[in-house]
């Protein structure tokens, strides 16, 4: 008589059924997040954002150096902004923001050249970018933050319009230590509020953006000043931002701001 063989395929179906419970698993919880995500997105569309990951993780840092956290932020309608804040943030940040899509694949791809080199790094992100990742990501540099930045911003360019994106940047934007949004700077550097912003004055602030913790809008270094001026006089070459009409500003050659 025969020895009765073991049935060697009996794990099989096991593991088949464990494979495609995991790849369910996986499906759902990437459906979830694309939901989730979308939602978060239309929330913001019409409310004020009101706090940003980059806002609670500077909270904890002055939490660990034994200091009260300072969270200075007060949301205004970009109709109580100076128009001369937005026209300097344009000229400073992303003069094509009218008429692109939310990337600029030739400041990115200047940004990548640059950075080959070894020097100072150079970002290549548009306001559009910034804005996604300040109200909807952590700071910290990696190829998966980069990847939910691209994400983001094409969601809010599909459902924010132009206007919108640039009323959430110019409040959640930190532009000092604890400062965010640009009423809270006008307040803390010129004593006025963000709709009395002189052209002088928002091109200060905006000469601080790329490194807003280091340089001071209000007692700006010689750095500041040059930028500041080499600011001012490309303001007067794209004029004021309508954002009723999406035909691209004048194009002009600037440095693209320097990361922190």
């Amino acid at each position: 008589m025969k020895p009765k063989q073991k049935n060697t395929n009996s794990k099989v179906p096991f593991r088949g059924w464990g494979v495609a419970r995991i790849w369910r698993l996986f499906r759902n919880l990437v459906l979830i997040s694309i939901v989730i995500s979308i939602v978060w997105v239309l929330i913001d569309w019409f409310t004020p954002v009101i706090v940003t990951p980059l806002m609670v993780q500077r909270s904890v840092e002055f939490v660990f150096k034994g200091e009260m956290p300072k969270n200075s932020k007060t949301w205004v309608s970009i109709d109580d902004i100076s128009p001369n804040m937005v026209q300097a943030v344009v000229t400073s940040e992303d003069n094509l923001f009218l008429s692109h899509y939310g990337f600029s694949l030739d400041d990115m791809t200047k940004a990548f050249e640059h950075n080959q080199k070894g020097k100072r790094i150079r970002g290549g992100s548009t306001i559009s970018q910034q804005t996604a990742k300040n109200v909807f990501l952590f700071p910290q540099r990696s190829y998966v933050r980069k990847g939910l930045e691209a994400y983001f911003t094409v969601l809010i360019e599909l459902v924010w319009s132009k206007k919108r994106i640039m009323e959430v940047y110019l409040n959640v934007i930190e532009m000092g230590d604890g400062i965010y949004g640009v009423e809270a700077a006008s307040q803390e550097y010129f004593g006025v509020h963000a709709s009395q912003l002189s052209r002088s004055q928002a091109a200060s602030i905006a000469a601080c953006l790329p490194n807003p913790r280091r340089f001071n809008a209000g007692h700006p270094s010689g750095y500041i000043q040059r930028r500041k001026a080499h600011i001012l006089s490309l303001m007067d070459k794209i004029g004021q931002i309508n954002f009723e009409n999406t035909v691209a500003p004048v194009k002009h050659k600037h440095r693209r701001r320097q990361q922190n």
